[in-house]
């Protein structure tokens, strides 16, 4: 019940206000039962604009420390967060990234709509980087299709780093479901759900029309200095949520 008045009354207006986004392809969402949204990932403001569009509710996986601050400003974030859908996941060890893949699978077999980042991080610099193979996972243990989406504009109104964000066009475009059924039962095989990620991020990137780079984004963040950048080697469990 919070998340419908808080959504309605509070984060859809305001931000319907402030960014006037284009919303396109809402035809492709399921109206009801499980669906993954996997999008791009350029802004700190993607995940209050793309629910604010959808009429069900999103639930997505973030961080657990939007969730363990002190204080009121602590308090009051958390209860945004939650507000906007959003359940914290503990990213710290090598097992977070299956903890993560454990939840998502938890949220679908509810049949509800899980909205998940595949890059793992914003975009640093606005390409599309590499996904992590947890999508994948969710997608063929649950049979749940992935409706591909893709965030324009956001990038250039709150770029990482920026508190507030521009006022500039924003486009959210939604494609074709993705059907994954021709691989059930293969959710264990590495190649496999390498071979859907791939097929995934390469549907989004067709929509968000990004520069692409075959490398994962927090492995390109940690090169180039910015803050959020990890060495952790690709595949390992902690990053297959993401």
């Amino acid at each position: 019940m919070f998340y419908y008045l808080f959504k309605s009354i509070v984060l859809v207006p305001l931000l319907r206000c402030l960014f006037r986004p284009r919303v396109e392809g809402l035809e492709h969402l399921p109206e009801s039962g499980a669906a993954i949204i996997a999008g791009n990932h350029l802004s700190f403001c993607d995940s209050f604009l793309m629910p604010a569009t959808v009429r069900r509710r999103i639930t997505f996986l973030c961080k657990q420390e939007y969730f363990t601050g002190r204080g009121l400003k602590g308090r009051l974030t958390a209860a945004f967060f939650r507000g906007c859908g959003q359940i914290p996941v503990d990213r710290s060890g090598r097992g977070a990234g299956q903890a993560a893949v454990e939840e998502g699978v938890k949220v679908l077999a509810r049949g509800e709509l899980l909205g998940i980042y595949p890059e793992g991080t914003r975009s640093h610099d606005g390409r599309m980087y590499k996904g992590r193979t947890g999508v994948a996972e969710m997608a063929l243990r649950t049979g749940a299709p992935v409706i591909p989406c893709a965030m324009i504009g956001t990038f250039e109104a709150q770029p990482a780093g920026r508190r507030l964000p521009r006022v500039v066009p924003i486009t959210i475009r939604f494609g074709e479901p993705l059907d994954f059924s021709r691989y059930a039962g293969l959710a264990d095989q590495r190649l496999v759900l390498r071979a859907v990620t791939d097929e995934i991020m390469y549907a989004i990137l067709k929509l968000s029309e990004q520069e692409y780079v075959d490398t994962y984004a927090a492995e390109a963040k940690a090169r180039a200095g910015h803050p959020g950048g990890t060495g952790v080697r690709p595949g390992v469990p902690a990053a297959r949520a993401s």
